[in-house]
């Protein structure tokens, strides 16, 4: 099993960032992709980004392209979701997620891990 514990959440105005961080513990070495997803109240969940193992394929939402950066750092197991230019928009609970398949995708059931999500507010 895998465990993702998601962190950096918190209230920001419009314009803002922030920095969120998911450290993975227990059997990592299984996880390939990891990613970041949103669930605004009322809402569908949302993909925001993901990355590939190695660090060097990411893929973005269309909603988040430009704003958002995801990285990763392996030797930590730690996967990073920089957010800049914040709008209220952005307001959510955001969940990281990891995979042990191959590859990356915008689809949540291809993500076998998740942890419990860090609420993100945006304020105008």
């Amino acid at each position: 099993q895998v465990q993702l514990a998601e962190s950096g959440g918190g209230l920001v105005q419009a314009g803002g960032s922030l920095r969120l961080s998911c450290a993975a513990s227990g059997r990592t070495y299984t996880t390939n992709g990891m990613g970041w997803f949103r669930q605004a109240p009322g809402k569908e969940r949302e993909f925001v980004a993901a990355v590939r193992s190695s660090g060097g394929g990411t893929l973005y939402g269309d909603s988040v392209k430009g704003r958002f950066t995801i990285s990763r750092d392996n030797a930590k197991n730690t996967v990073y979701l920089q957010m800049n230019s914040l709008k209220p928009e952005d307001t959510a609970d955001y969940y990281c997620a990891a995979t042990d398949r191959g590859g990356i995708t915008s689809a949540p059931a291809w993500y076998n891990y998740w942890g419990q999500g860090t609420q993100v507010t945006v304020s105008s």
